[in-house]
C-alpha cells in the first residue's frame, strides 16, 4: 500500500470560508472519507473553460486515505552486498504517467506480485 500521490482534483465548489487561510469544500460522495476543510496552499483557481471537459478520477481511498497500487513492471535487477550476505532488489515502476519507480526487495516482490517475476 502507498499514500496518495498528490494531485489536483475538481473543480469543486467552496462551500464557506472557515478562517483567513481555509476553506470547506463541496466534495464529491466518492471522496466522503476525506476531510473537507482544505488550507489555501492545497487550493487552484479554476479558469473556466467551455473546451474543457473535466473527468473525475475514480479514486478508492481507504479510511487511512491510503490506496492499493500494484507494480507496472519490473525494469532492472541489482545485487547488494550487506553484512557478508548478497540481498536482490528489483528497481519497479509503480506508475507510468509519474514515472514512480522504487527499488524494492526481490523476495518481497515474489511473494507479493509473483506474475512479475516469471
Amino acid at each position: 500500500m502507498r499514500k496518495l500521490t498528490p494531485k489536483f482534483l475538481g473543480p469543486y465548489q467552496i462551500l464557506k470560508k472557515i478562517g483567513p487561510v481555509a476553506y470547506e469544500i463541496a466534495l464529491p460522495p466518492g471522496l466522503a472519507n476525506l476531510h473537507n476543510i482544505f488550507h489555501v496552499s492545497q487550493l487552484r483557481k479554476y479558469i473556466p473553460d467551455p473546451k474543457h471537459v473535466l473527468e473525475v478520477d475514480e479514486i478508492q481511498a481507504r479510511e487511512n486515505l491510503t490506496m492499493k497500487v500494484g507494480p507496472v513492471r519490473i525494469l532492472d535487477v541489482q545485487m547488494k552486498k550487506l553484512r557478508g550476505k548478497d540481498i536482490r532488489t528489483v528497481k519497479v515502476l509503480w506508475n507510468e504517467d509519474t514515472q514512480e519507480m522504487t527499488w524494492e526487495l526481490e523476495e518481497f516482490m515474489i511473494k507479493e506480485y509473483p506474475y512479475l517475476l516469471c
